[in-house]
């Protein structure tokens, strides 16, 4: 979801691309609550941060969003960047009802989107 709302909110500043220690599928939520900000994450393919390391490509920032309790789970990204890191709950992790894990789902999407949106602001004011 980060880096669906990275490019929606300020794609004329970044690309964002998103990794996890190993490819898995696209959550259905996580799907369906952008779908309701009319972007498509539908067609998207998982990757695995090795892989993008791999590839060679070089970037400004790595933005890791793992929840603080799964801390080891998150990936790091060798070599020279800038590292951030914002701590969100994973949606996948979600109980209840199904209605319950999309209002999780939307919670933390909203949250993500708050996020980005303050970090777009400070580099549209750089």
């Amino acid at each position: 979801m980060a880096a669906a709302l990275l490019n929606k909110r300020c794609g004329e500043f970044f690309e964002a691309q998103s990794a996890g220690l190993d490819p898995g599928t696209l959550n259905p939520l996580a799907v369906e609550v952008l779908r309701e900000m009319e972007i498509d994450i539908s067609k998207n393919k998982t990757r695995a941060v090795f892989d993008v390391f791999k590839s060679g490509e070089l970037f400004a920032y790595v933005i890791t969003v793992c929840d603080e309790s799964e801390a080891k789970g998150c990936p790091i990204f060798p070599g020279v960047t800038t590292r951030l890191h914002w701590s969100f709950p994973d949606p996948s992790k979600a109980s209840g009802s199904l209605e319950q894990k999309m209002n999780e789902t939307r919670r933390v999407r909203d949250k993500i989107d708050n996020r980005i949106r303050q970090f777009c602001a400070e580099h549209r004011s750089k």
